[in-house]
């Protein structure tokens, strides 16, 4: 049964790692839920602490993948339409048949949100460079965080590694 909740844990860390950049998954929220996991096996004890702590950290990266971007778009003179339109824009990008639709469509989504605002193209195009540069922030740090869990992950199954196999 080890083995099994080894395999699945292992599974979360990797999906953690996509979540990272995919808009849907949240990637340290799925990777803790592999830490989990990992330590409902009968060979790693349960370790309340760590497992507290790193729920902490990955609960406070979620809620600033909502926050960054939008900062994002703010600091840079854009407004609620620029905010939504990020979102959206993530959205179609993640969906689109386009290279690096995930990049761009946050970006895109930013202008035409500032556009149907009625904002000037000058100030468009800064709050989508902004937008951008919040979308780049976050998933950087919780590619980070899920890349940091998935060492812990190894780490811990490397010190249990006799009693595991």
């Amino acid at each position: 049964m080890d083995i099994v909740l080894l395999l699945v844990a292992a599974l979360f860390m990797l999906l953690g790692i996509i979540g990272s950049f995919l808009p849907i998954l949240p990637g340290p929220l799925t990777s803790w839920i592999g830490l989990l996991i990992f330590h409902l096996t009968d060979a790693v004890p349960m370790n309340w602490t760590f497992l507290i702590i790193t729920l902490v950290f990955a609960i406070i990266i979620w809620l600033l993948d909502y926050v960054i971007p939008a900062l994002g778009t703010k600091r840079f003179g854009g407004s609620k339409y620029g905010m939504i339109g990020t979102s959206i824009g993530l959205l179609v990008g993640l969906f689109s048949p386009i290279p690096g639709g995930i990049i761009i469509g946050p970006f895109v989504g930013a202008l035409i949100g500032e556009l149907i605002n009625k904002s000037d193209s000058k100030t468009a195009v800064k709050a989508a460079f902004g937008s951008f540069l919040g979308f780049l922030t976050s998933t950087f740090i919780k590619f980070v965080v899920a890349i940091i869990y998935l060492g812990l992950f190894i780490a811990k199954v490397w010190d249990y590694s006799d009693v595991l196999f």
